[in-house]
């Protein structure tokens, strides 16, 4: 965890001034892997890894933002739009501030200094942390009010406009929205949430970090979120209701495939199961099976590897590994893939030996030692603190 004060005081010595404080979650998946973009089911949970933002508000309409992991400063003007998809940090800083002034909030100038626990590229969404972390810091500073979902499809809106990722709305919905001790059951379509209590007193999630760091944002998930509408396309010719793949059933599917050409057919057929999946492991949750979670998870993640084709060999790799130890339920790549995490449940008798022999055994396969994190589910965005001058 960082040390929230230690932000604060090195704003302080940057800026000579005191600051609030604002904090927003990083997250794993639990399942529903690529359906949030087809208005389907996603199970994240919010993790103890965090974006911390110290900010205090200016006279004028500059934005100065500082990184303390870049040590960089950037710098923007509210009033005169820097364009976007420029490929720096600051479009997702400058992004959400776009987005939140074009929902109606007019927003101050701000210093702003940023720090952050969520590890860049691993699939832990480090973006929506910042993106939520930063536009409740502009909204507070400047007088205004925001809820949580308006404060995520602002995040959204960032990526989209600035960023140039068409993501969908999970990320920033957990990093918003999150609730200590529950997974968040999200429709993506209507945003109806549903807090699912997570009894994690016998297992525990565990996140994998591959340390390879995969690139998103760029061609191939906007080839799988196209590949996705055009099985849309295809299959209204027979369901003429269907306007997402969230809206086709498994039935409706293995009868009405024929009309969808590989690799398309294999598209569509991860996201209709996988929102099948995603309700079950919901169900199971509630019900504590947890032994039933952890076989949904392994489901998942080779429909991701074999029919999404967005896992890689070092995922594949430690999901392997971890389903031969002991005491594993499951396991599944987690985030849109290439690179990136895994997230496995253990039970916590099992947890220390399963730290170990993980790490071991995929350090003699690649070379590289992996990152591995316990985290319970924690709350999403807050404000948390002040930090005054002395």
């Amino acid at each position: 965890m960082l040390e929230r004060e230690a932000v604060g005081r090195a704003f302080r010595e940057r800026y000579g001034r005191g600051a609030r404080i604002f904090r927003a979650p990083g997250r794993v998946n639990l399942i529903g892997e690529h359906t949030d973009y087809n208005g389907g089911f996603v199970l994240p949970m919010a993790i103890e890894r965090e974006t911390v933002v110290a900010a205090a508000a200016r006279e004028d309409r500059t934005v100065r933002a500082y990184s303390v992991g870049l040590e960089e400063e950037l710098s923007f003007d509210l009033d005169r739009p820097n364009p976007p998809r420029r490929g720096v940090w600051l479009d997702y800083v400058e992004g959400v501030a776009r987005a939140l002034e074009e929902k109606g909030l007019k927003l101050s100038g701000a210093d702003l200094l940023i720090d952050s626990d969520v590890p860049a590229g691993a699939g832990l969404s480090s973006s929506a942390a910042l993106e939520i972390s930063v536009g409740l810091a502009l909204t507070r500073v400047s007088g205004q009010e925001v809820d949580g979902v308006t404060l995520a499809l602002a995040g959204q809106r960032a990526e989209h406009t600035y960023v140039g990722a068409q993501v969908g709305i999970m990320d920033q919905f957990i990093s918003a929205l999150g609730r200590e001790g529950h997974a968040l059951l999200i429709d993506c379509r209507s945003l109806e949430t549903e807090a699912v209590p997570l009894d994690t007193s016998g297992a525990a999630f565990v996140i994998a970090d591959t340390r390879v760091k995969h690139e998103l944002s760029s061609s191939e998930y906007n080839v799988r979120r196209a590949e996705c509408a055009r099985g849309v396309e295809l299959l209204r010719e027979r369901l003429p209701g269907v306007t997402q793949l969230r809206d086709v059933s498994v039935a409706d599917f293995r009868r009405h495939a024929d009309v969808l050409p590989d690799p398309i057919v294999r598209r569509c057929r991860h996201v209709v199961t996988e929102n099948e999946r995603t309700l079950a492991a919901a169900r199971a949750l509630r019900g504590g099976d947890l032994a039933g979670m952890g076989r949904l998870m392994y489901e998942s993640h080779y429909s991701l590897r074999d029919e999404y084709e967005v896992s890689s060999p070092e995922l594949d790799l430690l999901v392997e590994i971890a389903r031969a130890l002991h005491g594993v339920l499951g396991a599944r790549m987690t985030g849109g893939g290439f690179g990136g995490s895994t997230v496995s449940l253990v039970r916590r008798e099992a947890l220390e030996d399963f730290e170990r022999a993980l790490s071991d055994a995929y350090e003699r396969e690649t070379g590289r030692r992996p990152a591995v994190l316990v985290s319970e589910a924690g709350a999403g965005a807050a404000e948390v603190g002040q930090n005054r001058p002395r």
